[in-house]
C-alpha cells in the first residue's frame, strides 16, 4: 500500500466521539493511548469492545510524559511491562506492537538514550512488537539502527519529510469530530500494528478504492461568481466512482452511501468547498462542508444516490487549476 492507497484514522485522548460518529465521519482506525493516567486518557477494555463490535481497528500508543524515552533502557523495561498489561486487558492478541511516544524535538544527540528505551522495551516485548511515535528525526535514526519495527510518524518536527518506513503517518491536527478535539493520520501499509478485540487483522482488512481527477486545462473563474468544477481528465478510477459520464463529480454514493476522504488543491489562492448534490432534483446542493482555500481535505459520507463536486469561490477574476484525489469505501 502506498500514500494515494492510505487508509484514514484518528487518535484522541481526553473525549471519546463514539463509534457512530467515527464511522459516519469516514474513520476506519483510531489511535489510543496506554499510560499511568488516572483521569480518563487511556483506552478501557469497554471502549475497545464498542470500537471493535463498530469494525473499526485500533492502535496503542504508550505515552506517560513527551519525555519519557529520556529514561533509557530502564526506563523502557517498566513502560513496556505496564503497557504490555494494560493492553492485554484491553483485548489486544498478545502479538501486536506498541508504540512509545517521543513526543518532542528530539535532537540526534539524544537518539542514544532513545535507543536505549527502545531496547529495554523489546527486551520485554520482543523486537517485532516495538513502535515509536515521533518526529522524521527519531523514527528515522531507530529505523536506520534497527531498535524499532513499527513507525508512527508526526508532521510536527519534520520539516516535510516522511519516512518511508513508518507505517503511520499523523498528518494534521486540531480538528473535531462530535465535539472531541483529535488528530488525523493515515496508514500507508496495510500492516500498521491494528486490531480488534481478540484478533490481528486478516486479509479482509479494508483497503480503500481510489480516484484522482484534474483538469486538461485551467478554468476561466470571475470573482464571486461560484462555479462546479468539471473534471475532464481521469488518471486512476479502477471502482469507476462516477454515474455522471464525463466524470465532473468526483464520487457518487452508490446504493448505499460512500465513506471518503477527499483532498483537492485549487491554484491562485481561491475558495472553494466540497458539495453534495442530488441528481434526481436538477442536482441541487443538498449538503456542504466547509469552505477551504488554496488546499484542503475533506472527511465524510456521501448519501446514496447522491454526487460530490468540487464549488470553487474566486476570489479574483482570473484562471484556477483544481486537482481532486478521493479515497472511499463503498458500504
Amino acid at each position: 500500500m502506498d500514500e494515494r492507497m492510505s487508509v484514514f484514522g484518528v487518535d484522541y485522548a481526553w473525549g471519546r466521539p463514539g463509534p457512530a460518529a467515527l464511522k459516519k465521519a469516514g474513520v476506519r482506525f483510531v489511535c489510543r493511548y496506554l499510560s499511568h493516567d488516572t483521569s480518563g486518557k487511556n483506552l478501557t477494555r469497554a471502549e475497545a469492545d464498542q470500537l471493535s463490535d463498530a469494525g473499526l481497528w485500533l492502535v496503542v500508543v504508550w505515552e506517560s510524559t513527551a519525555s519519557r524515552a529520556l529514561s533509557g533502557k530502564s526506563g523502557g523495561v517498566a513502560d513496556a511491562r505496564d503497557a504490555a498489561r494494560q493492553a492485554a486487558a484491553c483485548g489486544m492478541p498478545g502479538d501486536r506492537p506498541i508504540y512509545f511516544a517521543v513526543d518532542f524535538d528530539a535532537s540526534s544527540g539524544q537518539q542514544s538514550t532513545i535507543n536505549a528505551y527502545l531496547d529495554g522495551a523489546a527486551s520485554v516485548l520482543g523486537r517485532d512488537r516495538v513502535g515509536l511515535y515521533a518526529g522524521y528525526g527519531p523514527v528515522k535514526r531507530a529505523f536506520d539502527a534497527g531498535k524499532i519495527t513499527y513507525g508512527w510518524q508526526t508532521y510536527a518536527w519534520s520539516g516535510g519529510k516522511w519516512d518511508s518506513r513508518a507505517q503511520l503517518q499523523q498528518y494534521s491536527n486540531d480538528h473535531t469530530i462530535n465535539g472531541v478535539g483529535l488528530d488525523y493520520d493515515r496508514a500507508v501499509k496495510s500492516d500498521y500494528g491494528q486490531w480488534r478485540v481478540g484478533a490481528g487483522p486478516g486479509e479482509e482488512d479494508d483497503v480503500p478504492e481510489y480516484v484522482s481527477l484534474g483538469l486538461s486545462k485551467p478554468m476561466a473563474v470571475k470573482k464571486d461568481q461560484t462555479a462546479r468544477v468539471k473534471f475532464d481528465k481521469e488518471y486512476s478510477d479502477r471502482g469507476k466512482a462516477h454515474a455522471d459520464g464525463a466524470y465532473p463529480a468526483v464520487l457518487s454514493g452508490g446504493a448505499k452511501g460512500t465513506q471518503f476522504v477527499i483532498e483537492v488543491d485549487v491554484s491562485g489562492g481561491h475558495q472553494f468547498r466540497l458539495i453534495e448534490t442530488d441528481p434526481d432534483n436538477g442536482y441541487a446542493t443538498s449538503k456542504t462542508y466547509p469552505v477551504r482555500t488554496g488546499s484542503g481535505t475533506f472527511v465524510g459520507v456521501c448519501d446514496s444516490r447522491q454526487h460530490l463536486y468540487v464549488e470553487l469561490h474566486p476570489t479574483a477574476d482570473g484562471e484556477a487549476n483544481v486537482s481532486a484525489k478521493a479515497q472511499y469505501w463503498h458500504r
